[in-house]
């Protein structure tokens, strides 16, 4: 029990900086915070995919490919928005 609290805990931290890299994006415009919250946010899908995979779903089903997907998702959006970034200050 006190390892699927963790699990939800961790979404929901991941969520919440999400979120805050959104508001962060929407005052100040900055694409690198934009290129954050969508990562954040993605990584709190897998963080949910981690909690249902080994809390709600029996030991049968195993999610941990969608899982790891979603994780390397997260990171490749924000390697690119590094690089789209790094790219237009350039200019």
């Amino acid at each position: 029990m006190a390892a699927g609290l963790v699990y939800l805990l961790g979404a929901v931290v991941t969520l919440a900086c999400g979120v805050m890299l959104f508001r962060g994006y929407l005052r100040s415009r900055r694409r690198l915070l934009l290129w954050s919250g969508v990562c954040f946010c993605t990584l709190a899908v897998s963080h949910t995919l981690l909690f249902i995979d080994l809390v709600i779903l029996p030991k049968e089903i195993d999610l941990y490919f969608w899982r790891l997907i979603t994780a390397a998702l997260a990171m490749m959006l924000l390697v690119y928005g590094l690089i789209w970034e790094g790219e237009s200050s350039d200019d």
